[in-house]
C-alpha cells in the first residue's frame, strides 16, 4: 500500500498535528491544505477540503495500523475490512461511471465483478474511488492492475457525445439515460458471470429503470442501489475504468483536434467551446460536448435551446 486516505474532523486534524511534530516531522506549505509534513519517505497531507487526510509513500500501512487508527480516527479498518463490511467481498457486479458532468467528451459506464479473491487483491493495490486520485498516471497504473486481477470479468461502455446527444433527445432524462447504460454493461457482465447475484451501483435513480431494461433482454439479478457506494471495492473499481475510458478519450480528441478539451464546466472549457464554434460552426459540438447543458446554449444560442428549469427527482 503507497496512499491512503480518510476524513476527519477539526479535532482529529489538531491531534495528527501535534503527533507529527512529536514524531520529528518537517512541515512545509502546500496549497490547499491544512499542513503538509514528510518525514523520510512518508508524506502527510491534510486538504482543507472535507477536511481529510492523504498519506502517500513508504510505511503508509505501517502508520495507518499503529498511529493514524488508533490514535487519531479511534478505529482500526485497515486489515479488517471483512470484518466490518463483510458484504464487499461476497460475488457482486460494482458498477459506476464517469463524465456526466463534463461538458466535453463521452458519458463512461464501467462494470466490473469481484469476490473474495479479487476483492483482496483489488485493496492491496490501492484501488479506491477515482474521485480521490488525482493522478491520471494512477488512474491509468490502477486500471491496469484491476484488468490484470478482475479475471477477464469487466466492461466499459462508452457512449461517445454524438449517440450521447441522440439518446438523450429519445430518453430527454438522464437518469433514465444512465439507466439504460447501466444495464447494458450488466447484461455484458452477465454474459461474463451469469452466476452473479448482485449488481451495486451509486443511488441515482429508481432502480426500476435498470431492472425494466434487463427485464426486457432477459436478465436477472438483485439491483442494489445506495449512496457512496464507491466506498465499495467492486464500485471504487469501476469508477477507475469509467475514468481512464473519459480522459483517454479527451486525450486522443484534443490531440486530434488541435484544442485542449478541458473537464467539467469551468470557463477554460466554455472559451474552447466557443472557439471550435467560431471555426468549425456549432454543430461541431455535437460530436464533442453534450450540448443539452447550458454551456452551449450560452456559446451558440441559436443552435442549441436553453435547458429547462431543473425539476428535483423524488422517489
Amino acid at each position: 500500500m503507497n496512499s491512503f486516505t480518510a476524513p476527519l474532523n477539526e479535532e482529529q486534524v489538531a491531534k495528527l498535528r501535534a503527533l507529527l511534530k512529536e514524531r520529528g516531522f518537517e512541515f512545509s506549505p502546500k496549497p490547499y491544505t491544512i499542513f503538509f509534513a514528510q518525514k523520510d519517505k512518508l508524506s502527510v497531507a491534510v486538504y482543507e477540503k472535507g477536511p481529510k487526510v492523504l498519506l502517500q509513500g513508504k510505511g503508509v500501512e505501517e502508520f495507518v495500523q499503529f498511529d493514524l487508527e488508533p490514535k487519531i480516527l479511534g478505529e482500526a479498518k485497515l486489515g479488517y475490512e471483512e470484518v466490518h463490511s463483510p458484504e464487499m467481498f461476497e460475488p457482486h457486479f460494482g458498477v459506476d461511471e464517469s463524465g456526466k458532468g463534463d461538458f466535453f467528451g463521452p458519458l463512461v459506464i464501467a462494470g466490473v465483478y469481484v469476490d473474495r479473491k479479487i476483492a483482496r487483491k483489488f485493496l492491496d493495490a490501492g484501488v479506491q474511488d477515482s474521485k480521490r486520485i488525482g493522478s491520471d498516471t494512477k488512474i491509468r497504473a490502477l486500471a491496469d492492475e484491476i484488468r490484470k486481477n478482475a479475471q477477464g470479468i469487466v466492461d466499459v461502455v462508452l457512449i461517445g457525445p454524438a449517440k450521447y446527444n441522440d439518446l438523450y433527445a429519445k430518453f430527454a432524462n438522464l437518469n433514465s439515460l444512465l439507466g439504460w447504460g447501466h444495464a447494458r454493461v450488466i447484461e455484458n457482465l452477465l454474459a461474463k458471470k451469469p452466476t452473479c447475484p448482485r449488481s451495486l451501483s451509486d443511488q441515482f435513480a429508481d432502480k426500476r429503470v435498470i431492472e425494466q431494461s434487463l427485464m426486457r433482454h432477459g436478465g436477472k439479478i438483485d439491483i442494489e442501489q445506495r449512496p457512496r457506494a464507491e466506498s465499495d471495492v467492486a464500485v471504487a473499481a469501476a469508477s477507475i475504468l469509467a475514468r481512464e475510458a473519459f480522459i483517454n478519450w479527451l486525450e486522443r480528441e484534443s490531440k486530434a483536434l488541435g484544442v485542449r478539451l478541458g473537464r467539467g464546466v469551468s470557463p477554460a472549457v466554455k472559451e474552447a467551446a466557443r472557439k471550435i464554434a467560431e471555426s468549425k460552426g456549432a454543430d461541431a459540438l455535437r460530436s464533442l460536448a453534450k450540448v443539452h447543458f447550458r454551456t452551449a446554449h450560452e456559446i451558440a444560442p441559436e443552435a442549441f435551446a436553453a435547458p429547462p428549469p431543473r425539476v428535483q427527482w423524488r422517489k
